[in-house]
């Protein structure tokens, strides 16, 4: 998986920058109380009855952005689904999907399709950025299939026409005082525009769709069942796609994990206990070194330093010199969100904090200039995919799976008593979003359920500030007998592969087995820093 991408600022109306950075896995936002049922799949027609799976041709993969690298090996295809499940004969969309073959075609057990999450994150490449944390065992026995979902990168891509083209950018911080008049005015005029742009069809590019589309995959696969691996907003996917269709469903890993009843604004005030949780890991790394930082010797030095130099930088954003950028306190929070995605880039944070520090302080130095250019850095354009293509699709998700409240006073009163509670995130996560003033979804979110084979893997770390533990716990609630759950002493948005050969033994022998856990596991290997 991609594990850390550039960070880069984007422009929003009235002069506001925030920073967009992030890693492939970025985001996993959540929320509304989800209460649906699924029944209503048995009143949709069988794909089957409707038409026949064609057979998939494998051959080249679209062009990659400038400076990702490609597997070789590789090979892409397109799948055609429904736009609407309700009216098979009407229009049809695309979905590109793409295959590293089993190496031991003799050991195959099945596929394995693997998605990275977002909302909106492209999947094509994850099968050549996963393979190298396999082992042999599961390279052989497994196709790797990536996939774009509906609407996102060379899948149908959608666009709003966004002035602002990247996710972190529509974290709706409040203003210096707490007032969030900025933030209503934004969402009301970015739901208009997409409204305007994208039109009704926009409505049917949610994640029930995207379950359905999956099934589609497997069918012009030919496989009776699937195996799946969700990351972030992937482990969503991956429990509707379970829930929809149990019988169709082989093993499944969830990581870093998303509660179902929580889908979308619950989840996202989740973020303000999960960042009290894992800002203390960056914190004790930037106490560390004290002497060359200055930015305090203990967790609470740092984490008052931090806090001082956010509402500064709120109040009076700082220009980089050079440049008609500044950094105000929405980009320090939001690269610092970025950057505890992963406990590798937890160094690079504490020194963007003391670069921040020197800026504010008119003292920038050399080294801290080079530090700035990696927050303020542009993502290189994906050929072919509109600029604002996993905005457009995280707000078509996050609004269109389920519906938010309306109430703009009651945003007001709930992000003021969480900047109060929280000032880590300064009230961001209760705040209003576009989904305040979205069209209702066109149906209501899928009933997650607890029934099925016992065939899925909840993977958990303890201070996921992203999906938090809370997150994972609530889906374990609701999933039941159907999953076992591994949790791990760490930090960071990611478990497989960072750190704990605990969890990786348990994912590797699931996946090699479909034997799970007989009982759940907290894993407690994982060296801190």
């Amino acid at each position: 998986m991609n594990k850390t991408r550039g960070v880069e600022v984007s422009d929003r109306p009235r002069g506001r920058r925030f920073a967009t950075a992030l890693t492939a896995a970025t985001l996993a936002v959540a929320g509304a109380t989800a209460c649906s049922d699924a029944a209503h799949e048995e009143d949709r027609p069988a794909p089957a009855d409707q038409a026949k799976a064609a057979a998939i041709r494998w051959g080249p993969c679209p062009e990659a952005a400038k400076g990702v690298a490609r597997n070789p090996k590789l090979t892409c295809a397109t799948v055609k689904v429904p736009l609407s499940y309700d009216r098979l004969d009407g229009t049809s969309i695309e979905v590109t999907i793409s295959r590293l073959a089993a190496a031991d075609p003799e050991k195959r057990h099945g596929v394995l399709l693997l998605n990275p999450g977002g909302p909106a994150l492209s999947g094509l490449d994850m099968p050549g950025t996963m393979a190298p944390t396999l082992p042999k065992s599961v390279r052989d026995g497994y196709d790797l299939i990536g996939f774009d979902p509906r609407g996102v990168a060379h899948s149908t891509p959608q666009s709003c026409g966004l002035e602002v083209a990247s996710v972190p950018g529509y974290f709706p911080y409040p203003e210096a005082n707490g007032s969030i008049d900025a933030n209503v005015e934004l969402a009301r005029s970015e739901a208009q525009k997409c409204a305007a742009t994208a039109g009704e069809n926009l409505r049917y590019f949610n994640t029930a769709n995207t379950a359905r589309d999956l099934d589609r995959i497997r069918e012009a696969l030919g496989e009776k069942k699937i195996s799946y691996w969700g990351q972030s907003y992937g482990t969503y996917l991956g429990a509707v796609y379970s829930s929809l269709y149990p019988e169709q469903t082989d093993r499944m890993i969830l990581e870093g994990n998303i509660d179902p009843t929580k889908v979308w604004s619950g989840e996202i005030e989740g973020w303000g206990k999960s960042m009290a949780e894992r800002f203390p890991d960056a914190a004790a790394v930037a106490a560390a070194q004290n002497g060359a930082l200055g930015l305090g010797g203990t967790v609470d030095e740092v984490t008052r330093t931090y806090l001082a130099l956010a509402d500064r930088l709120d109040r009076k954003p700082a220009p980089v010199p050079g440049t008609q950028q500044s950094m105000d306190g929405a980009i320090l929070r939001t690269t610092t969100y970025a950057l505890l995605l992963n406990n590798k880039t937890l160094p690079t944070l504490a020194q963007v904090w003391k670069a921040a520090a020197d800026l504010a302080d008119g003292h920038l130095t050399a080294a801290d200039g080079e530090v700035l250019k990696q927050v303020f850095a542009e993502t290189p354009p994906t050929p072919g995919v509109p600029a604002d293509n996993q905005a457009t699709m995280f707000l078509a998700l996050a609004c269109g799976d389920a519906e938010w409240s309306h109430d703009v006073v009651d945003y007001a009163t709930r992000s003021a008593a969480d900047r109060k509670a929280w000032p880590l995130t300064a009230g961001m996560p209760a705040n209003i979003w576009p989904c305040a003033f979205w069209k209702a979804p066109i149906e209501k979110p899928v009933t997650v359920t607890d029934k099925g084979p016992g065939d899925i893997l909840i993977l958990q770390n303890r201070r996921d500030h992203a999906t938090s533990w809370d997150s994972g716990q609530g889906l374990h609630k609701v999933l039941g007998d159907h999953a076992a759950f591994v949790g791990v002493d760490n930090g960071g948005h990611y478990v497989y592969n960072e750190g704990s050969a605990c969890a990786d033994g348990a994912t590797v022998d699931f996946l090699n087995t479909g034997h799970l856990p007989d009982k759940d596991v907290f894993c407690t290997d994982v060296k801190q820093a």
